[in-house]
């Protein structure tokens, strides 16, 4: 354990010293990171978390004609249990539910949640990083899976990680299994900017609570106060960016390790990119998947992508 620490400790280090400075978005869901990002998604601004939900209730249906009678429902991520219930509300017979979390909170309200709604499911979550072996491990034999990446997070991905991270999720698939795939759309800058920067300033504690995280989990002094809150849609890269911006030059301590910050250099925590539908088959196809449906929303502001293995 102490190898792997160190090694966390090393990464984190060289990627606070890249021009700009990087911290690596798991970083934000600690406790009270699990709690402001479930904040978010209720602002008025956060159009996704509802325009997910609605999408999964108005076409869940069609999406239930592609997924077999009986099989196996796992989620990345889940965060909370509403998108999993509302999918839940249209699959046949499911086998089985696992939900896959970093966070150990928000997997524990999840997994109580899905129980309370669905006493007859059988429920086996798993605490840890869903690229895991282990996390597709004792899955019932024989029964087809169903893998829902929700709330568009594949955007957190570079465009080639993320065909790197689809291809990896392909190998603990069978053939004839399915890849339920959520993306946020390219649409108006002005709901993207709003999205990211809501009035009450849920996203910028959000933000800011990564520091406290680093602070708690590696022994650093960051003064979150002492960073601004900046988010911005790029409509070249087709993607929102998160960063802090130190408050002038400031001098900040890791396990020993001193770095200095600059207001020319913000820390780099978050890109969200944005999908056209024409993306989505050759996502698939370059990952290894057939694209066999895609649904949207009347405004056509999300999308969920059904690909088969």
């Amino acid at each position: 354990m102490a190898e792997v620490a160190a090694t966390e400790l090393a990464k984190l280090l060289a990627e606070l010293r890249q021009t700009p400075p990087r911290i690596a978005p798991h970083y934000f869901y600690d406790r009270l990171g699990s709690q402001l990002f479930d904040q978010i998604t209720r602002t008025p601004e956060y159009y996704p978390t509802r325009t997910e939900l609605s999408l999964l209730a108005e076409r869940g249906d069609d999406i239930a004609e592609h997924v077999a009678p009986g099989s196996v429902l796992v989620e990345l991520g889940s965060g909370s249990a509403d998108k999993a219930l509302a999918l839940l509300e249209h699959l046949s017979r499911p086998r089985l539910y696992r939900p896959i979390d970093i966070s150990k909170e928000a997997l524990e309200r999840t997994t109580r949640a899905v129980l309370r709604a669905r006493p007859d499911l059988d429920v086996s979550p798993y605490c840890g990083d869903f690229a895991a072996p282990a996390a597709y491990a004792d899955l019932p034999a024989g029964a087809r899976r169903l893998v829902y990446f929700s709330g568009s997070t594949i955007g957190n991905l570079e465009r080639g990680d993320a065909v790197a991270f689809l291809r990896a999720l392909r190998d603990r698939l069978n053939p004839g299994d399915a890849l339920l795939l959520a993306v946020d759309l390219v649409k108006d800058p002005a709901l993207l900017h709003a999205a990211y920067n809501d009035a009450a300033g849920v996203t910028a504690a959000f933000n800011k609570n990564v520091l406290r995280h680093l602070n708690a989990r590696f022994g650093a002094d960051f003064d979150p106060e002492a960073f601004e809150h900046l988010a911005f849609y790029d409509p070249r890269k087709r993607r929102v960016e998160m960063h802090l911006v130190p408050g002038g030059e400031l001098d900040v301590s890791i396990a020993g390790e001193r770095l200095r910050f600059v207001p020319g250099f913000p820390i780099h925590t978050e890109n969200s990119y944005k999908f056209t539908l024409d993306d989505l088959p050759t996502l698939a196809q370059r990952s290894g998947y057939t694209s066999e449906l895609v649904v949207t929303d009347p405004q056509v502001w999300f999308a969920e992508a059904l690909f088969r293995a």
